[in-house]
């Protein structure tokens, strides 16, 4: 019995220099960009799987709001359906917005992320005065 593939990595950041290889079903991946707020996750793979057959379907939204940022990606399971999706579909009218289809690149940390990381820890294990006494 095969078990679905999770993505456990999704909320873990990395330093920016570290490099990742795209993994078998990222090869195949197209970011779709200036979506409508209004399109779904299900309007995507709708609209996508005429093209062949979808690992999956997803509009990125705010963590915080829940609101579309604009853009998503679809996964095929062959590079053949990613390509003729690329050359359909992009410049195309979806939900009232001209969408960019393209291949997805590999997602790469943000450098803020580990500067931030980093000054979290800078002052560990020194000697520190917190205050609230005399000094005689």
């Amino acid at each position: 019995m095969l078990m679905p593939e999770l993505n456990i990595l999704s909320n873990v950041s990395f330093p920016a220099n570290m490099q990742f290889q795209m993994s078998e079903a990222d090869e195949f991946r197209c970011f779709i960009g200036g979506l409508s707020w209004s399109t779904s996750d299900r309007k995507l793979k709708d609209t996508f799987e005429k093209y062949g057959r979808l690992v999956e379907a997803k509009v990125v939204v705010d963590k915080f709001s829940g609101r579309s940022r604009g853009f998503g990606f679809v996964t095929f399971d062959d590079k053949k359906a990613m390509e003729e999706a690329i050359d359909a579909m992009n410049g195309v009218d979806l939900d009232g917005r001209t969408i960019t289809v393209d291949r997805a690149q590999p997602q790469q940390g943000s450098r803020d992320d580990g500067d931030r990381h980093r000054e979290r820890g800078r002052d560990r294990g020194r000697d520190r005065d917190y205050g609230g006494g005399f000094l005689i």
